[in-house]
């Protein structure tokens, strides 16, 4: 039987949970599911400019399993822009929503 996932910290819901091509009414369109783990890798990594060791401490998870959730949401994210999909964000009861303070730094501190 496989372990449980350890709970994520994710930084919260994004404001929207669908995006798809212009034009193209949403139940024409395959989907690709990106998990709220994954986006908030890709927020860390790619958006907030931190390394993978950073980004799982703000995680809650190693460095390991940063690079694995980079990888196939990257993979998820092209897939979708190349081959016209929309993209849907899902939750997994697993994620936890960090308080909106929580990472933020005072005076040089962490």
């Amino acid at each position: 039987m496989p372990r449980s996932p350890k709970p994520r910290w994710c930084q919260g819901p994004p404001p929207q949970r669908v995006y798809k091509p212009a034009g193209v009414p949403f139940g024409q369109l395959n989907q690709v599911v990106l998990g709220l783990d994954e986006l908030e890798a890709l927020r860390l990594c790619d958006l907030l400019g931190l390394s993978q060791e950073e980004a799982g401490v703000r995680m809650g998870v190693s460095r390991g399993t940063v690079q694995r959730l980079l990888s196939s949401a990257r993979a998820k994210v092209a897939d979708a822009l190349v081959h016209g999909k929309a993209i849907t964000i899902a939750g997994a009861d697993y994620i936890r929503f960090t308080h909106p303070r929580r990472h933020r730094f005072r005076g040089g501190a962490a």
